[in-house]
């Protein structure tokens, strides 16, 4: 079982900024990719990137050019830096893990964009 603690989440002006940070623990050598989510209310979990054990990346079309995720392995944690935020960004963004035994998923950090 793997463990995963968000933090990171508030209130930002559009345009702004905000880094989320994501540490698991538990069974963490078997964790090949972490990522992140995000559901507004009244709508779908969406994917907005992921990354492997080595670095590899992928994002939502929606966030590229404006979102960044890392991993720092020996912390066992994984970041998202949120840069040129816009309302539509709000939502409760998720952190998962993914190993040979499925998904593993945070409890959420809320993420308001507004003026």
């Amino acid at each position: 079982q793997v463990q995963l603690v968000e933090s990171g989440g508030g209130l930002v002006q559009p345009g702004g900024s905000l880094r989320l940070s994501c540490a698991a623990s538990g069974t963490v050598l078997s964790i090949y990719v972490m990522g992140w989510y995000r559901q507004a209310p009244g709508k779908q979990r969406d994917l907005v990137a992921t990354i492997t054990y080595n670095g590899m990346t992928n994002y939502a079309d929606s966030v590229k050019g404006r979102f960044t995720i890392s991993r720092d392995n020996g912390k066992n944690t994984v970041y998202l830096q949120m840069n040129s935020l816009k309302p539509e960004d709000t939502a409760v963004y998720y952190c998962t893990a993914t190993g040979v035994t499925g998904n593993s998923w945070g409890q959420g950090t809320q993420v308001n964009v507004s003026s």
